[in-house]
């Protein structure tokens, strides 16, 4: 139970590493608040915690609306007395080059990608401190460390991310807070599922890029990222912070 009476807020909790994050939190003993703007999906997630006689609580949040984003705090405040972890994990993806972007859709990218982390994080600050300090986790990319071709907002949203950990971290150390981000690999999501389903031909996109070019030969299952935010978000990183962890199975090692 290396969460025990610790309270977390997980954006996008609803599916993938959200939702294998959520789960996993829970199961170590923290109160889980699941911010998504699927809800029914959300709620599910919530049930199933329940059952195994964990807590949480599910909350509508678009992350680029600040009202909304006050209001889950203030969920988590009512329900659980306060808020000592934040995963910023909401995200979407887009599968389009720098050219054929729209502006439209550069700024949807960006508002959910890197401007909702960026306020979520600002507003969970003051409550973490009130708590007597707690962990902000980003999930990022390797696509924010290296350039991917077809993903020119995604990239710069991920790599925004990874910039925004370090001086953040570097503003919370004071604060006795910790702030890190992983960089997940292509894993195995329906995000992850909808990018490969968008390529012009699935089934070698998943021989030639997915496999090969990860070293370990595969995706990454989403419990194996989540395993890496607990232990982000847990005591047993208790001098990590401002750290970029790639869990990629090797493919910025590269």
């Amino acid at each position: 139970m290396k969460l025990k009476d610790k309270v977390a807020i997980v954006t996008g909790g609803a599916m993938g590493i959200g939702e294998a994050t959520a789960r996993m939190l829970a199961a170590e003993g923290a109160c889980v608040v699941i911010a998504d703007i699927a809800d029914s999906v959300a709620k599910k997630v919530v049930a199933d915690i329940s059952a195994t006689k964990g807590q949480a609580a599910q909350v509508h949040v678009d992350v680029r609306n600040p009202d909304e984003i006050e209001a889950m705090f203030t969920l988590a405040i009512e329900r659980f007395a306060g808020v000592d972890i934040l995963i910023n994990n909401a995200g979407v993806a887009l599968a389009k080059s720098s050219t054929d972007t729209t502006l439209e859709e550069w700024e949807r990218v960006i508002g959910i990608n890197l401007t909702g982390a960026w306020l979520c994080a600002k507003i969970a600050i003051p409550h973490i401190v009130r708590r007597g300090g707690g962990a902000i986790v980003n999930v990022a990319s390797n696509a924010g460390l290296v350039g991917f071709p077809n993903l020119a907002a995604y990239c710069a949203s991920k790599g925004g991310m990874v910039q925004l950990t370090k001086a953040m971290a570097l503003d919370c150390a004071k604060l006795n807070i910790r702030v890190n981000a992983v960089c997940p690999g292509h894993t195995r999501t329906p995000m992850g599922d909808g990018f490969i389903a968008a390529q012009s031909n699935p089934e070698t996109f998943v021989k030639e890029f997915v496999n090969v070019k990860h070293p370990i030969g595969r995706m990454a299952e989403a419990d194996e990222v989540a395993r890496t935010i607990l232990f982000l978000a847990s005591d047993d990183a208790s001098f990590v912070t401002g750290a970029i962890l790639a869990v990629d199975g090797g493919y910025t090692a590269q």
